[in-house]
């Protein structure tokens, strides 16, 4: 017999312990609740309940959670509402729905687009609109999509992103608005208060970790324009790629070739009082004989000034920048 969605969902919270399932209907309107129990009485009176049929209701929520997520979950929610509360009503909420998450967060569309869409709009928008959307992406997707736009418009936009903390929430809204109605046109998939306050050296960080993602020819010809116009800005990046912080998300490989000229001692001090992801990021990359002399020159250390220290990481750091600049760097990104 095929179950309506209601008897889906009474068959689902019957695969629950009876404690788990209360936790779920609390804050549930009570005809809600008393049309499930209905549904969930019939199917066991009428025999239609069955463990295996259980058992295939949770298999099938779990994978609609597992394999596409985004779309499943959207019809899950069309379905529900349409069973609940009729066609037309169902719309409306979507709608108001749409709009709350929009308001919450105005690039969360965006965000979702393909990333061939939205360069492809980003390609014709004013470089400070490519800054401001560059800006709210991911890394990663910030320099995948980076990599795809035409030269001039990645120099522009790289320019504007190290003095993006001036603008003001609300102008951010209107340009992720802009943004996704034509990402929408194409068939693709506010907030209010003071500006926005970020120091200077937060927006050249995203930049720069934008920037390292790039290919090197691609990343080298975006620095030099950068540089011709700002040499202080350009080093800047350079230097902001890669910090101290960085060291758990640069790849095994990489790390052990910039960790071959730091001696024990150095790297004992520099893993002195370090946050214990760097710590166990750096051990894992060296032998086990290293590791041993490092713990052993650790133990025979005694409160190390803090320049000392600051000098050591710096030296594990500055190793990791020159395989950067020769294109040897690689991350894994959060």
């Amino acid at each position: 017999m095929p179950l309506t969605g209601k008897q889906k969902a009474a068959l689902l919270l019957a695969s629950l312990d009876p404690a788990t399932a209360a936790e779920m209907l609390k804050g549930v309107d009570t005809r809600v609740v008393q049309e499930l129990a209905v549904e969930l009485s019939y199917l066991d009176a009428a025999g239609h309940r069955s463990v295996q049929q259980t058992a295939d209701v949770a298999r099938q929520f779990c994978h609609s959670l597992h394999n596409d997520s985004s779309f499943q979950f959207k019809s899950f929610l069309r379905e529900m509402l349409r069973s609940a509360i009729g066609e037309e009503p169902a719309k409306r909420v979507q709608q108001e729905i749409q709009g709350l998450l929009q308001k919450r967060d105005p690039f969360l569309a965006i965000r979702a687009a393909d990333q061939q869409t939205l360069a492809a709009v980003l390609e014709t928008e004013h470089p400070q609109a490519v800054a401001v959307v560059l800006s709210e992406l991911a890394p990663k997707r910030g320099s995948e999509v980076l990599g795809l736009l035409g030269e001039g418009v990645r120099v522009s936009a790289i320019s504007r992103m190290t003095g993006i903390g001036g603008v003001t929430p609300e102008a951010k809204a209107r340009i992720a608005e802009m943004v996704r109605k034509r990402i929408e046109a194409q068939g693709a998939g506010r907030e209010t208060g003071t500006t926005l306050q970020v120091r200077p050296e937060q927006s050249l960080r995203k930049v720069a970790v934008i920037m390292r993602n790039l290919d090197k020819e691609v990343r080298d010809g975006v620095l030099e324009a950068v540089r011709q116009k700002d040499q202080d800005v350009s080093e800047k990046i350079v230097h902001l790629m890669i910090l101290w912080e960085d060291v758990p998300h640069v790849g095994d490989r990489a790390l052990q070739q910039g960790l071959r000229g730091i001696d024990e001692r150095q790297l004992a001090l520099a893993l002195y009082e370090a946050p214990e992801e760097i710590a166990r990021k750096i051990k894992t990359n060296i032998s086990e004989r290293a590791g041993a002399r490092v713990d052993e020159e650790t133990s025979l250390m005694s409160s190390p000034k803090k320049d000392d220290i600051r000098q050591a990481r710096e030296k594990i750091v500055a190793a990791l920048r020159e395989l950067n600049q020769k294109g040897e760097m690689t991350f894994e990104e959060e």
